[in-house]
C-alpha cells in the first residue's frame, strides 16, 4: 500500500454514521491540540462529554489509540474511554478491562541515558519516559536541535535494537512489539468491535499503521492536519475540525 499523492489534497470525510462503525481515535493532534510540553495537555469538558456520548451511541465500539502512557490517557480523558491502546500499542486495555503489556526491552536504560545526556545540551529539549517501555525526546521548544536529535536517535536505535518512532517534533525509542495497527486488529477481533467497519482518525506518521490496519479491514483512515503524504483516504483540517466532525454524528 503506497502513500496517497496529496498535491491536490484529500477531501473531507462524509458525515460519520455510528451504526456499524468501530471508531479508533488518536489523542494528541487529533482530539487535543499539540502542546509545547506533553504534560501541558489536560482534561477538557467538551472532549470528555463528546467521548462519553460517542461510546454510548457506539455501544462501546470506541477506542483511543495513542503514543501516551495509559495513565496519561486516563488523566487527559478523565477515564471516560475504557478501551485504550497506549505507548503506540505496547500496552492495551480491552473493553473487559483485561490488560496486555509487552515486556520492556533490556536496553531501554541505555537509551534513556543517551537521550538524557543529549537533552542536557538545550533547556528546550524534553525527555519523556513512558511506563518503562519507551523514551521520547521532544524538541518542539528546541527546533535548532531537530536534526541532531534525529541523528542521535538513529544511532542509539542501531546500538540498542530498540525501534525508532519519529513523530511531530519528537523522536522515540520504543520496545519492539505491537503497533497502533496491531492494536486495531486485536480490538477488531473481539467484541464489541468484531463485524463493524473500522474508522481510524489520527494526525501524524505514528498513525499510519492505524490507517493501514483500518483500511485493510475494509474501513477508512482519516488524517488530521496539514496535507502530507499518507495512507489515509480523507483529511480533516485540524483538531477543531475533527471534534466538529465527531459532534455532527451525535
Amino acid at each position: 500500500m503506497s502513500m496517497q499523492d496529496v498535491t491536490s489534497g484529500l477531501t473531507a470525510p462524509k458525515p460519520l454514521r455510528l451504526g456499524g462503525t468501530a471508531l479508533f481515535l488518536d489523542l494528541d493532534g487529533t482530539l487535543a491540540p499539540i502542546a509545547s510540553r506533553p504534560q501541558d495537555v489536560g482534561p477538557d469538558p467538551r472532549r470528555t462529554s463528546l467521548l462519553e456520548r460517542l461510546a454510548q451511541r457506539l455501544d462501546g465500539r470506541l477506542a483511543v489509540v495513542s503514543g501516551r502512557t495509559l495513565a496519561d490517557v486516563d488523566r487527559i480523558l478523565e477515564g471516560c474511554v475504557t478501551t485504550v491502546a497506549a505507548v503506540h500499542g505496547l500496552v492495551r486495555r480491552g473493553p473487559d478491562l483485561r490488560m496486555f503489556e509487552t515486556p520492556p526491552h533490556r536496553n531501554l536504560p541505555q537509551a534513556i541515558g543517551a537521550f538524557r545526556a543529549f537533552s542536557a545540551r538545550d533547556s528546550g529539549l524534553i525527555l519523556e519516559e513512558k511506563a518503562g517501555l519507551s523514551v521520547a525526546l521532544h524538541f518542539r521548544q528546541a527546533s535548532g536541535q531537530a536534526e541532531a536529535a534525529r541523528v542521535c536517535a538513529r544511532a542509539v536505535a542501531a546500538q540498542t535494537g530498540l525501534s525508532l518512532q519519529e513523530g511531530d517534533m519528537v523522536v522515540e525509542l520504543r520496545t519492539p512489539g505491537p503497533t497502533k495497527g496491531d492494536s486495531v486488529r486485536a480490538f477488531m477481533a473481539s467484541r464489541p468491535f468484531a463485524g463493524a467497519q473500522p474508522v481510524f482518525v489520527g494526525d501524524d506518521a505514528t498513525d499510519e499503521d492505524g490507517f493501514a490496519a483500518a483500511q485493510g479491514l475494509d474501513g477508512v483512515g482519516i488524517c488530521v492536519g496539514a496535507a502530507r503524504p499518507t495512507l489515509a483516504r480523507f483529511r480533516l483540517a485540524g483538531v477543531e475540525a475533527a471534534l466538529a466532525w465527531l459532534e455532527t454524528a451525535l
